[in-house]
């Protein structure tokens, strides 16, 4: 077991062949709760104070790092993906999809004895939540799906948001804590400000943990790979609810409306100002509705 730096001590288990590093944080006894983070995004991208107010609705929540990320396990046997040619639709070098992923949070769920969880999902995180309420139904009690979509080709990038994604990776701790500022400036949300202070120190110790670019083309091209959902979706029975910034340049809210139309009676929470990103002042909002749907399984 490590600790780090943000306060909670990390801890590594075995899942679905990997090993995932997680947090949690709460009274074990509470309601399950596991957050999912997205592309290129370590689980430090959870703050710890929108965890604490989880925690302060009787959550038990879990964080972790996804793999190709952070302190899980990174698939360095895999062939070198070809970002390039998986954009002219040819996925042969993706070594993993999300529906892998998905096994891996399920994995999680069972390494830590938890039967089934509340799941929360954000960005590519909320593509792996939804895949794992269509692979393992019965461990999502309750999915919500933030900034996501259910295809990369619904609510596409706008190509400002698309030239920072697939910038050159960053070679230096200052350049990586730089290019963060600089994509969260074209990505956050517009009609909030941005938390600059926090940005640089998840920025930074995310490159101490782990820099690994080639790993999070891995990632993009498990997104690419792994098609539309739209049809599954009409499968889940849990309640869902969907949030989505009206102002998202990364993934357009056209992607959080599909997602709403294709979950037989999910919720859509449209927010004028936020883009991709959670800002402090919509914690509350977004924290009073993932305890409403929570209370809709309950």
């Amino acid at each position: 077991m490590t600790s780090s730096s943000t306060g909670s001590s990390t801890s590594t288990v075995k899942a679905n062949g990997i090993e995932i590093a997680y947090e949690t944080f709460g009274d074990r006894g509470g309601r399950p709760l596991l957050l999912v983070m997205g592309l290129a995004t370590q689980m430090l991208a959870w703050h710890e104070d929108f965890c604490g107010a989880l925690v302060d609705r009787g959550f038990y929540v879990v964080r972790f790092d996804n793999r190709d990320i952070g302190l899980s396990t990174h698939v360095t046997d895999a062939p070198p993906p070809d970002v390039m040619a998986a954009f002219g639709g040819d996925f042969s070098s993706a070594s993993y999809r999300l529906e892998d992923m998905a096994d891996d949070t399920a994995g999680l769920l069972d390494a830590l004895e938890i039967p089934a969880a509340h799941v929360v999902g954000a960005s590519m995180g909320g593509m792996i939540a939804q895949t794992l309420a269509i692979r393992h139904p019965s461990r999502v009690l309750s999915l919500t799906s933030i900034m996501s979509t259910t295809s990369p080709a619904v609510g596409a990038a706008t190509a400002e948001a698309s030239a920072v994604l697939l910038a050159p990776p960053a070679t230096s701790r200052e350049e990586a804590v730089a290019r963060t500022l600089t994509t969260y400036g074209v990505i956050g949300s517009p009609g909030y400000p941005l938390d600059e202070a926090w940005l640089r120190q998840i920025a930074a110790e995310a490159y101490d943990r782990a820099y690994d670019p080639v790993g999070v083309a891995r990632q993009l091209l498990a997104i690419a790979a792994s098609g539309d959902r739209t049809a599954a979706l009409a499968d889940v029975r849990v309640p869902t609810l969907v949030v989505h910034g009206e102002d998202d340049p990364l993934v357009q809210v056209a992607g959080g409306r599909a997602t709403a139309a294709a979950v037989p009676g999910a919720e859509l929470l449209v927010i004028p100002g936020m883009g991709h990103n959670l800002p402090r002042e919509l914690w509350p909002q977004i924290v009073d509705a993932i305890e409403e749907v929570a209370a809709r399984a309950e």
